[in-house]
């Protein structure tokens, strides 16, 4: 991993990411989510559905050979299609904008160029995938960074909301990890496929809890 892709997976990058608990709030309000055993069980189920669209999606733009616009939104479209709950569409759309604005001012490529130039804005893993290439990161960056992200996300919010010893929630994200890990050697098939072809696992839980946790007057996250 270079010097740069280390940027996008520090917790200090200013692209939002401390704004999303990727569901954990409305969990642990719904008691699903209590403990270091219900958090570590939670961000594998994650990880294994909604992680693995969003790590595919990721590499398959940061494998893009021609990354025209037509050809991006195609790439969101199919992502939307995977995302049943329209407050989690719209949680990933202001997610990508703060990363395309972050990361713009930063690196430049033709497929940042392309998705800037977009009629609506991109969903993250999208933006992700193009950062990922600009900072010369492969598809298996871009799918590792797409899991650590999410991993984070899980894992701060649950140090956070349920005040879980960090150390404790740490050993959760590395065992967790060990899973991941074997996900992450799909990157380049997913690079090399039909978008269309690219992984579609959803949970329903985690649209319920989106939409859930979009119609509250006060929360800590934005999703």
């Amino acid at each position: 991993m270079n010097a740069a892709l280390m940027m996008l997976v520090d917790g200090r990058f200013p692209a939002g990411g401390h704004t999303n608990s990727a569901g954990v709030e409305a969990a642990v309000r719904l008691g699903d989510i209590s403990d270091d055993i219900t958090l570590e069980r939670y961000l594998l189920g994650r990880l294994a559905t909604s992680g693995r669209v969003e790590a595919a999606v990721a590499a398959h733009v940061a494998g893009l050979v021609r990354p025209t616009p037509d050809a991006l939104a195609t790439i969101d479209a199919e992502l939307s299609a995977r995302i049943a709950s329209r407050a989690l569409r719209a949680a990933s759309r202001r997610f990508g904008r703060q990363l395309l604005r972050s990361g713009s001012m930063i690196w430049s490529s033709p497929t940042l160029d392309a998705i800037s130039s977009g009629d609506t804005d991109a969903h993250q893993p999208v933006v992700l995938g193009a950062v990922v290439a600009a900072t010369g990161g492969t598809p298996t960056d871009a799918a590792a960074v797409a899991f650590h992200h999410l991993s984070a996300a899980v894992t701060t919010a649950g140090v956070r909301l349920l005040g879980l010893d960090p150390m404790t929630v740490a050993r959760v994200q590395a065992r967790v990890g060990e899973r991941v890990d074997v996900w992450i050697a799909d990157a380049a098939s997913w690079a090399a496929s039909p978008v269309a072809a690219l992984p579609a696992a959803g949970g329903s839980l985690t649209d319920i809890l989106g939409e859930d946790h979009a119609g509250w007057d006060a929360r800590l996250f934005v999703a």
